[in-house]
């Protein structure tokens, strides 16, 4: 969620506003369709309004919330500034996230221009798809004709193809350790076992192979990687001051539109 948010616009929780008739939000376009846990950032907005009213923004928690949630799954605890306030605008227009197919290259790019290095990129990319499962049809031509993708491990593509008897049908990212946020994808992709194309060509790339390689031999050095990327990108182009506001309901805009 963090990802999806501080990627558009910046760390502003113009993710989270509802679509309305006649008013799509960020949410409603189709590289944000599999974010979830809105009702978990919810029930945090709920209960600090209680106890210290338009006090702590929706972009803080969450900030907040995906530091803890990396803990919980065994990542690393790392500590974040907090201070954001929440975004004016959140338009589908405005999102532009890297996808699962896009080369290396680009993705240097995408991540470069929002102050991220390279490290930064195969540090969050394999981070992020060290937990949970996507569907299969973000990379079901991987399987339809496994000739024309040789980067995939032939018995790897036979699991997959057992697994996926449907496009929705779910998969893991990571077969090894896929509930653990930990360095295990790296080792996978080193195998030719990365589900995702981007995955899989961070282990091939000539800009990229060496991190993954360094970090598949690593976890502590994956571990420190991780929490400084995740601080770093919580911190692009927040709004604090008198920038954007705080809201009283994540969902929505304070003036209601």
């Amino acid at each position: 969620m963090q990802f999806h948010d501080c990627f558009v616009r910046g760390c502003d929780a113009s993710l989270l506003i509802d679509p309305r008739p006649g008013r799509p939000s960020e949410k409603s376009t189709g590289p944000n369709a599999s974010v979830r846990g809105y009702e978990i950032i919810d029930e945090a907005k709920r209960l600090l309004e209680v106890a210290c009213p338009r006090t702590v923004s929706c972009a803080d928690i969450v900030t907040l919330a995906t530091r803890d949630s990396v803990a919980l799954a065994g990542g690393p605890r790392f500590s974040v500034p907090t201070g954001r306030r929440d975004g004016l605008r959140s338009s589908p227009n405005d999102v532009n996230l890297p996808g699962p197919t896009i080369p290396v290259a680009a993705s240097i790019q995408a991540f470069a221009a929002q102050g991220m290095n390279v490290n930064d990129m195969v540090t969050l990319i394999g981070g992020g798809h060290s937990v949970g499962a996507i569907h299969c049809s973000l990379f079901q031509d991987r399987l339809n004709d496994p000739a024309m993708d040789r980067t995939l491990n032939a018995r790897y593509v036979c699991l997959l193809r057992n697994t996926c008897r449907s496009p929705n049908d779910p998969s893991v990212l990571d077969q090894r350790t896929p509930f653990v946020v930990d360095n295990a994808i790296y080792g996978e992709i080193r195998r030719q076992r990365g589900v995702m194309r981007i995955d899989q060509n961070l282990g091939l790339d000539r800009s990229t192979r060496g991190i993954v390689s360094s970090f598949a031999q690593s976890n502590p050095l994956f571990r420190k990687r991780f929490a400084e990327a995740m601080v770093k990108m919580g911190r692009i182009r927040v709004l604090t001051g008198r920038a954007g506001e705080i809201r009283r309901n994540c969902r929505v805009f304070n003036n209601g539109r």
